[in-house]
């Protein structure tokens, strides 16, 4: 239990569990919200939510600051998804990815901000 509570080790911070829990969230959002039909936008919620929970859990294990920029751009690939591969008519697909993906992003970019300026951490 310690280690999942010692948010100040250079391995496991906040945001890395929150971004395993969006990245969780992501990927069984297609069946729990039933969108499972609109192929492109489940694709996009399974290979992204896959992807930032696997990056996720090793940054639990084991930082390393390439992981976060990584889950950025993917945070922010699923945030614009909608636009870019053409299902908007999907409501709740689209909030889907603009609310995890904007979360996710924010998490990595909150966790690169304390690597970098370690005196002036958010979490």
């Amino acid at each position: 239990m310690a280690g999942l509570m010692d948010f100040n080790r250079k391995g496991a911070r906040f945001q890395d569990y929150a971004n395993f829990v969006l990245g969780v969230l992501l990927f069984i959002a297609p069946w729990a919200l039933n969108y499972t039909h609109e192929m492109m936008a489940a694709r996009v919620a399974w290979i992204g939510g896959l992807v930032v929970a696997i990056l996720s859990l090793a940054a639990i294990l084991r930082f390393a600051e390439w992981e976060e920029w990584v889950n950025l751009l993917i945070g922010a690939g699923v945030f614009i998804s909608p636009y870019v591969f053409h299902f908007m008519q999907v409501t709740h697909a689209v909030a889907t990815h603009y609310v995890l993906g904007a979360l996710i992003v924010i998490a990595a970019a909150t966790e690169l901000w304390s690597v970098h300026h370690p005196q002036g951490r958010f979490m």
